[in-house]
């Protein structure tokens, strides 16, 4: 047979004609549909698929509806759901979104929600229902929320992520981001939601507790290496790799009022020095999926802004993955924003501004009419369907869509998987105070009071977005005392609730302090979810009088004050009176006010929500076992009144209120150790392509060995444009023996030194730089000058 291909002035057209021609003549031989040829490359299989697809089966691949109603648990079986069966058949769906999820929301719990082994399952049922009986037999993307741990039953559960940003270490980051996704996908689950690297400069926002933090380098760095770990180095055809989503794009955490969605305030060039650096370096370790944010930044909605999404992401950036919306927040640009006159405006806009899958499925199911009315064209839709079918390809599940539920059992929580979350919570644990050395505590100890609301609630350990949980997973703060004395050496009195004033223990909690020789006061907030709340349809809380719940923190959750609720407050005070050493410890989900007890306890420590090996790791701390060097990812305030007081503020230097200083409590960076450190021997070596060589010694001084994270802050002393007073360019976390000097060794390049200049250019000015190496933002020990380049 003879066949002439005429030329075509689109050399990618006739390149794809010359594939898809020779494709056909090769499967022809083979007997097997090109899009099934495991030989065959990507993107000549995602040709053929695309060219046999209905635009009903097109637009079916962008749809990703709510997962948990579509299985069916039978004993030891798992069938699809009719449900999901009429969801195949109507709208032919190619992704589903939190399948294994559980929590009050979803109203699956423990006794009725899937166990690895169960979800293994239902993930196999999905699949085998969606390839013996569609047309095509295309496997289901399965998308799981995985912020700190995959949120469902049976997982390891790590610290959330403000707690994985307090321990500085990228190597911990990756190490946990490559068990999470070994978890998802011995389940039968692809992607990861996570991690969250919204620079967050608000703590009234209730979504702190998710986040790495107020600096974009240090949210970049760690954000990159969990992306490392959740795509098992970049490789998709690797078998525990994801597809990791990046959350949420863009400037979601700084909202107006501190009120979850709310429009973000801030100017083009902010967004590309502070706001979108964290995201790029994440994309640039292999994350090939990105999900937009609910709000919006300078009147227009983040899921339906072309600059952010297209402009910018794909064509600057190069971005090969996809964009998912946030869940309904397609609809959101019609029924929030007002800024399309109906929900099938609202996916023309989204679609046409670079959003490539509907997460929760019921808008762009619309985008048929569209085209069949003109408004938008075919070829759009084809754009992103490529785009998610690259990624099955790439993944390999038209060859391998099935688990086997055996190794699920054995993948996931199991003992390596448990130790990392505990080493991940030791290494998260902030010390703020320690008068007199007062920690660590001597094991001899006579009597030990635990108190507080926080001392043994389970729940609160976790933070949002957990799955219910066995109690003998997690451990409390009680659990981890208990087991470095005896039960006989502690007494434990809850002594108040989170927020509800009638719960009051005062007085039994001042007995057990006066019959004790220290007292462990464990505060702070709770984002555990429960079934008095109402939830939205995106999850988010509903919070009003009638549904008064320990959470004060998580989506939804925003607060006016950051002052302790209910008679936290109340209850240290009374506690203080006693005359008794105060350790006070806070559990929170966001930098809350401790004011009081930076002035009037003894030791004073953060561990934010610290997983379910938390309470160990911190008795851990406690009793000498680890010594402490997590240091704050976010600046904690001394009021509100404050906010924002991030530490990489802008020039000019900001000047005291008439009521209390314009310094933080604690700053960016902070915290301490039960050793001292010395820094010495500043140098400063230039190398090749313009790169400089920073170098300094660090003594450990003290009594123990620690870890010590050093910093080091650059500022540009004149610029065109206004630039922060200091920035942090590089860390080290290091261990070093007592008596131990080791020299640490930075190396600035010129994307250091670069500024977004008037023109809105990434340029290098030559002048001045001041060069700051210390222990904090706020505690700077080595300082030069140095001209650059």
């Amino acid at each position: 047979m003879m066949l002439t291909i005429k030329s075509t002035n689109n050399p990618r057209l006739f390149l794809l004609l010359v594939v898809a021609i020779t494709t056909v003549f090769v499967s022809a031989q083979k007997k097997t549909l090109p899009y099934k040829d495991a030989a065959l490359p990507v993107e000549a299989r995602v040709q053929d698929l695309l060219s046999r697809m209905t635009l009903k089966e097109k637009v079916g691949q962008l749809l990703c509806p709510l997962g948990w109603e579509m299985y069916v648990i039978q004993g030891n079986r798992v069938q699809p759901s009719d449900k999901f069966k009429q969801l195949i058949k109507d709208r032919n769906a190619g992704m589903l979104w939190a399948t294994y999820r559980a929590d009050p929301w979803t109203k699956k719990t423990l006794a009725n929600g899937l166990t690895p082994a169960l979800a293994a399952k239902a993930g196999n049922a999905l699949q085998k229902y969606v390839i013996e009986n569609t047309r095509l037999g295309i496997p289901l993307f399965l998308a799981e929320e995985a912020p700190h741990g995959h949120m469902a039953i049976g997982t390891t559960v790590f610290p959330t992520g403000i707690g994985m940003a307090a321990t500085w270490s990228p190597d911990l980051l990756q190490k946990a981001g490559r068990i999470i996704g070994e978890e998802i996908r011995s389940q039968g689950a692809h992607i990861s939601y996570g991690p969250v690297l919204d620079l967050t400069r608000d703590p009234r926002w209730s979504r702190v507790e998710e986040t790495f933090g107020e600096d974009p380098v240090l949210s970049g760095i760690l954000g990159a290496s969990m992306v490392q770990g959740l795509t098992n180095g970049g490789d998709l055809s690797l078998p525990h790799s994801t597809v990791a989503t990046l959350k949420h794009f863009l400037a979601y955490a700084v909202p107006e009022s501190g009120q979850n969605g709310n429009q973000a305030v801030v100017g083009m060039r902010e967004l590309h020095e502070s706001f979108l650096p964290p995201f790029q370096r994440a994309i640039d370790a292999g994350a090939l999926s990105v999900m937009t944010s609910y709000n919006s930044i300078d009147g227009i909605p983040c899921t339906a802004n072309s600059y952010l999404l297209t402009e910018l992401l794909r064509n600057e950036w190069q971005f090969k993955g996809f964009v998912v919306s946030d869940l309904y927040s397609i609809e959101g640009i019609h029924e929030n924003h007002y800024v399309a006159s109906s929900v099938d405006e609202a996916a023309v806009q989204a679609l046409t501004a670079g959003v490539d899958i509907d997460l929760g499925g019921d808008a762009y199911i619309k985008l048929c009419q569209s085209v069949e009315d003109h408004r938008i064209a075919e070829v759009a839709i084809d754009t992103a369907v490529r785009r998610v079918l690259q990624l099955k390809f790439a993944m390999g599940l038209f060859e391998n869509p099935y688990v086997d539920s055996q190794k699920a059992v054995e993948s996931v929580r199991n003992a390596a998987h448990i130790d990392c979350a505990r080493q991940m919570a030791q290494a998260s644990v902030t010390l703020l105070k320690n008068k007199a050395s007062i920690l660590p505590l001597d094991k001899n100890i006579r009597k030990v009071a635990v108190v507080g609301p926080n001392a043994d609630n389970r729940y609160n350990m976790l933070g949002d977005y957990t799955a219910p949980q066995e109690d003998k997973n997690v451990k409390t703060v009680l659990d981890g005392v208990v087991s470095k004395l005896t039960s006989s050496k502690v007494e434990y009195v809850r002594g108040c609730a989170i927020r509800d004033t009638t719960m009051n223990e005062i007085n039994e909690a001042v007995a057990a302090a006066l019959r004790s020789d220290v007292v462990i006061a464990v505060v702070g907030g709770s984002s555990a979810r429960d079934f008095k709340t109402t939830y939205k349809e995106t999850g988010a809380a509903v919070t009003d009088k009638e549904q008064l719940s320990d959470m004060e923190c998580g989506e939804g959750f925003d607060r006016a004050s950051l002052s302790l609720l209910g008679r936290q407050q109340e209850l240290l005070e009374a506690l203080q009176k006693t005359g008794k050493p105060l350790i006070v410890i806070y559990i929170e989900g966001r930098p809350l006010n401790k004011n009081w007890a930076a002035e009037h306890a003894n030791a004073l420590l953060t561990a934010y929500y610290p997983g379910q090996e938390g309470g160990l790791a911190i008795a851990d701390v406690l009793f000498g076992d680890y010594n402490p060097a997590g240091r704050l990812p976010i600046s904690t305030p001394r009021s509100v009144g404050q906010l924002p007081v991030h530490y990489n503020k802008k020039a000019p230097l900001v000047h005291n209120y008439v009521e209390m200083p314009a310094t933080p409590l604690y700053s960016f960076g902070y915290g301490l150790s039960y050793t001292t450190f010395e820094y010495a021997d500043l140098r400063i070596v230039s190398k090749e392509n313009d790169t400089k060589e920073v170098s300094f010694n660090i003594t450990n001084t003290g009594k123990y060995d620690g870890e010590e994270v050093a910093q080091l802050y650059l500022r540009d002393e004149f610029a065109s444009v206004v630039q922060p007073l200091k920035q942090l360019k590089q860390f080290k976390r290091l261990f070093l023996k007592r008596g131990e000097t080791k020299s640490v060794r930075f190396t600035l390049t010129k994307e250091d030194f670069m500024i977004i200049d008037r023109n809105f250019k990434r340029v290098v000015e030559p002048g001045s730089f001041q060069v700051m190496v210390g222990a904090s933002s706020d505690d700077i020990k080595l300082t030069t000058q140095i001209l650059y380049p």
